[in-house]
């Protein structure tokens, strides 16, 4: 059951178009799981059709060239449709399959080979193009990621199983947002572990033992 969604202003932003294109990936890979935040979207863009509807007749009425310019778009012969290319809907990591969002299925081709984070913790980095980078992060049965705060942003949706950080219990879908005001430590003991999508502005800072030892290094794991 997903517990964590965006907020009210971010799906208000992300229906208007006004998010940043990082932070409306992620959001809309959670409303695509989401059937709670879909309903909640809709609701948003009729608003903004009907705020858009009202502000077009209010205005002056429209010349006659106007008029002409648009029947003559409106008799343009049909463009032939062609069918779209085939994407890969899921990625896989030692044996296991993993179904996406439909909005991640387009950057399967642009994730990278995994690799062991730290201890039972693997990563895949998925080049956005103008976006930046996102991770691919598992977490075996029993993996977890050291103790950390963050510089900046960090944005995580839930892809498959369920993980706990000593704040709270995430399941399949559920959507976090947290900052320089958070400390946690991801940890998975659900059976087949964890995948979760993270995206971060700044690298992480570790907090405890020995993983403090890496924050020189800590733009090395997630940039």
């Amino acid at each position: 059951m997903i517990n964590f969604h965006p907020s009210a202003n971010d799906l208000q932003r992300f229906s208007a178009g006004t998010c940043q294109p990082a932070e409306a990936l992620m959001i809309s890979a959670h409303v695509d799981m989401c059937t709670k935040c879909q309903s909640a979207c809709q609701e948003y863009q009729i608003q903004l059709s009907e705020e858009v509807f009202d502000s077009v007749q209010n205005l002056a009425p429209l010349d006659e060239s106007y008029n002409q310019m648009l029947s003559g778009i409106t008799d343009l012969p049909a463009i032939k449709t062609i069918a779209p290319k085939q994407v890969q809907q899921s990625i896989e990591l030692d044996g296991k399959t993993f179904q996406l969002p439909r909005t991640l299925r387009r950057y399967v081709s642009s994730t990278g080979n995994w690799s062991r984070l730290v201890g039972k913790v693997w990563q895949a980095p998925i080049d956005l193009g103008d976006m930046g980078n996102a991770h691919f992060i598992y977490m075996e049965n029993g993996g977890r990621v050291p103790e950390h705060t963050h510089r900046g942003s960090e944005i995580t949706l839930v892809i498959d199983g369920q993980y706990s950080d000593g704040i709270s219990d995430y399941d399949c879908g559920d959507f976090t947002k947290m900052n320089n005001q958070h400390k946690h430590q991801p940890y998975s003991e659900s059976h087949d572990g964890c995948l979760v999508l993270s995206i971060v502005d700044k690298p992480l800072h570790f907090t405890s033992g020995i993983a403090r030892l890496l924050n020189p290094f800590s733009h090395l794991f997630f940039k």
